[in-house]
């Protein structure tokens, strides 16, 4: 016996075509009592329902909105990149993606992006942003108007978002400790750490895995308390400044964000390189640059491709109420060497 069809569930639940097309579509105009025998007619015939075939069918087109943070980071110049290569190479998904930057700190103009996000048929949004109170009622109401939401790179698991599509940054952080105590082997000293912001996520979970791994593996390195940098580098190079001035030599630093410039332009300004440990995150042009140049140890990556697409596969997904393969969607840490360079 064939796969089962719409036919056959027709025929089952004694139903015209039209009314299984309503119930497979969850569209009104359906008794519940007929749509519990269609559903239950789909649960004995084993049907499978074919979603790119009825999507082409009914000429169904996606767009999706990647809302991403104001600024100069090469990160999330990357990101941005890579989602205008998605949007080229997607076009058999018959998906449309836009970037949007926001100042996710101001409300007006939150609400002005909500706004045209809601204004032009959006089906899914992708978030990167710092897990606020704003941020959470704005994804909130997103939900509330039927649309998908993925949270990306830095998680909001306090808010009602769909899936997270990024590193597990606890993780991150712990691979970060151990790098750094077998780079500094047995010497013995102070590692300043660097976050974007105290209150993010990401830079909590990598901070704690970092912290985590410090005090039971390498208990003769002293992880300092963090310095924000705010995404910024001159602010980075001067909170970094003042830590060294404060607490004297440094044997390590762990840039757990965004501020690498800011850290190597210290390094190369007070001829550290070769004599501090730097652990950074994110392969950006820069970080490339100071890998092969030796002012930066060790690089801890996330791929922005993959990034992209699995925020892609799981919006297109969720809009469509079928499952994802969670294997396929896993961002895996890379972690960049000079000696592994391409």
């Amino acid at each position: 016996m064939g796969k089962p069809t719409v036919h056959d569930i027709a025929k089952e639940a004694g139903v015209s075509l039209a009314t299984v097309d309503r119930v497979l579509n969850s569209r009104p105009g359906v008794r519940e009592k007929t749509v519990d025998r269609v559903r239950e007619a789909v649960e004995r015939l084993g049907y499978v329902r074919d979603i790119n075939a009825a999507n082409l069918a009914r000429q169904r087109r996606y767009r999706f909105v990647f809302l991403l943070p104001e600024g100069q980071s090469q990160f999330l110049e990357s990101l941005e990149a890579a989602v205008d290569e998605a949007a080229s190479g997607l076009i058999d998904w018959r998906c449309e993606l836009e970037v949007i930057r926001a100042t996710f700190r101001d409300p007006l103009a939150l609400t002005a992006v909500e706004r045209r996000i809601l204004s032009t048929g959006t089906d899914g949004v992708a978030i990167m942003g710092h897990e606020t109170p704003l941020i959470r009622d704005m994804i909130a109401r997103l939900k509330a108007r039927g649309l998908t939401v993925v949270a990306l790179v830095t998680d909001q698991p306090n808010s009602e978002r769909d899936h997270f599509i990024g590193i597990d940054n606890m993780a991150a952080g712990r691979t970060a400790g151990v790098l750094m105590g077998r780079f500094l082997g047995e010497r013995a000293g102070r590692v300043a750490v660097i976050v974007n912001s105290t209150q993010s996520r990401d830079m909590v979970d990598r901070r704690a895995g970092f912290e985590e791994v410090m005090a039971s593996r390498f208990p003769h390195i002293e992880a300092l308390p963090s310095l924000e940098g705010r995404d910024d580098r001159d602010r980075v190079a001067t909170v970094l400044e003042a830590c060294i001035d404060r607490q004297g030599p440094l044997i390590g630093i762990y840039c757990a964000g965004a501020g690498t410039r800011g850290v190597t332009r210290v390094v190369k300004e007070r001829g550290l390189a070769g004599q501090v440990i730097v652990v950074a995150h994110e392969l950006t042009p820069h970080c490339r640059e100071a890998l092969e140049d030796g002012t930066v140890d060790v690089v801890i990556n996330q791929n922005v491709g993959h990034i992209v697409r699995s925020a892609v596969r799981v919006l297109r997904a969720k809009s469509d109420e079928a499952e994802i393969i969670e294997s396929q969607e896993k961002i895996r840490i890379e972690i960049a060497i000079r000696e592994n360079l391409s």
